[in-house]
């Protein structure tokens, strides 16, 4: 199932000159401001509710399956189209975002990387429940112009994932000026649904961004979370993709570093949620609006059947319209069977044997602590359920991450006091506002060093990560009381029992 790797040829292409950019950037500069203040939601005075003048076209990645062979990845500093102007930041293999990886179950990606950048790197693949080795952790940098070969068994359900540096201190940098890419896992059970695919499946990176006169992406580190001025759609600016009126599949990453979006259609109309971090929900879910913070996905349906004009993904905080999506001259309209009301297969966890209980405290620690790249904070046995709790003392909101496998959301008390649909089935990233307790349930099959921390790439860098140990299995196993919250990447309880539990 191919993706598209270019747009239409009789996509319409704006014309926004360097001048009528920076007139635009100084326009979104109040926005930007009260947002670096720490505003969930900017004022009606500031609040941008027009797109600018000139839109330009939704670029999409080229696509690779490191499966069929061996590929190559390369950081480095690159020059991208922005949008009616050349830019300039950081990409993988010259492409912001890099490459798209497309993978099936049951198979082994191979990746070789070549640090181009002057800073030690790493990959980390968020979302795929990988040995320590190959999980990019800021322990295991890849010096400059060095070289590291990945090697990543594919053994989880199908799910929309991504790939990001992790050096310690670095994160924030190398992720705001480029460094994103998405990553796909296909299965059985959702190829057999007959979703919307080829043209009709969007993978879309979502971020905020700054640049300077020259068009340069920039990047400030603040303690409070970077917040840029403007939106990108796959490192595009004012983005438009041209439709046919048809059902379309988003997949949707919110990358930035700090920012939390509330997505919403131009129109009113509901987008019916198929999946998140984790892969496929259990059954479809009518929403109207989505928050989506950092590190955070979402598989979306959106039924442009009936549309008699363009409709734009919003963001409701800022009023920016991320991507209009544009009907083509005579666009034709598509039969679409429908969406099966069973989408996959989703075993609960349930017998758990501990609890442990971590807190975000300030800006940089968790349970008081400090990140400690020498010694991990605890140990977690193998293959048995534990219940985390994840608090919070201020300066939310806290994306907590967890590597090596996925949870479950139990609940929520405080703040929003509610488990949302996009937060059901299997997670490794959920959303912790001031003032909230979430609850969830873990359990880890693979043995070796994974990470939690918070996904506010400043928190990350300022100390707020803790390591830990996964190791054999025991009955006579004991919580460490200052033990920190791990969520892991997602993983499957589908139909294949063998399948990991995280993502």
């Amino acid at each position: 199932m191919d993706l598209p790797s270019s747009l239409p040829d009789d996509a319409d292409r704006g014309s926004l000159d360097r001048r009528q950019f920076l007139r635009l950037a100084a326009a979104t500069t109040a926005v930007g401001s009260a947002a670096a203040a720490g505003a969930a939601v900017v004022s009606a005075a500031t609040r941008v509710t027009t797109p600018p003048p000139n839109l330009y076209p939704l670029r999409l990645a080229p696509v690779l399956d490191p499966t069929a062979s061996r590929v190559s990845l390369t950081p480095a500093p690159t020059t991208f189209d922005i949008g009616g102007a050349t830019a300039s930041g950081l990409g993988f293999n010259s492409s912001v975002p890099g490459p798209l990886f497309t993978v099936a179950d049951g198979t082994t990606a191979t990746i070789d990387v070549t640090n181009g950048l002057a800073d030690p790197t790493t990959v980390h693949w968020h979302g795929l429940v990988v040995p320590t080795a190959s999980d990019g952790q800021p322990h295991d940098t890849i010096a400059a112009r060095g070289s590291r070969t990945y090697t990543l068994p594919i053994d989880q359900r199908a799910s929309l994932n991504w790939y990001h540096p992790h050096p310690h201190l670095k994160t924030g940098s190398q992720v705001a000026l480029g460094l994103t890419g998405l990553f796909i896992i296909r299965d059985a059970e959702e190829s057999a649904l007959g979703l919307p695919s080829g043209a009709y499946e969007l993978p879309i990176v979502l971020r905020d961004y700054s640049v300077d006169k020259k068009l340069a992406l920039t990047y400030s580190s603040k303690s409070a979370g970077y917040l840029g001025t403007a939106a990108l759609a796959n490192g595009t600016r004012s983005a438009f993709h041209l439709v046919n009126k048809a059902v379309y599949r988003l997949r949707l990453l919110n990358s930035s570093n700090a920012r939390v979006f509330t997505l919403r259609l131009s129109n009113s109309a509901s987008f019916t949620l198929i999946g998140n971090d984790g892969g496929l929900l259990a059954s479809p879910v009518s929403t109207t609006e989505i928050t989506l913070g950092p590190a955070e996905r979402v598989d979306v349906l959106v039924d442009l059947r009936s549309a008699t004009q363009s409709v734009h993904l919003r963001d409701a905080s800022t009023g920016w319209s991320l991507v209009e999506f544009r009907l083509r001259s005579g666009a034709s309209t598509i039969a679409y069977p429908g969406t099966p009301s069973t989408l996959s297969s989703i075993t609960a966890l349930t017998g758990e044997r501990r609890t442990r209980t971590f807190t975000f405290d300030g800006m940089t620690q968790i349970n008081g602590m400090l990140f400690d790249m020498t010694t991990p904070a605890f140990t977690v046995p193998r293959a048995e359920v534990e219940r985390w709790v994840f608090t919070t003392g201020g300066n939310g909101p806290h994306p907590v991450h967890v590597h090596g496998a996925s949870f479950q959301v139990q609940s929520r008390t405080g703040g929003r006091g509610t488990v949302f649909p996009w937060e059901r089935g299997w997670k490794d990233t959920v959303l912790l506002n001031d003032g909230e307790r979430v609850e969830v349930l873990i359990r880890f099959d693979l043995e070796g060093r994974f990470m939690i921390h918070c996904h506010k790439l400043e928190h990350e860098d300022g100390g707020m990560m803790m390591a830990f140990l996964v190791g054999p299995s025991t009955a006579t196993a004991t919580a460490t009381p200052s033990a920190s919250s791990a969520p892991g990447p997602t993983g499957a309880a589908s139909s294949t029992a063998s399948h990991h539990h995280g993502g």
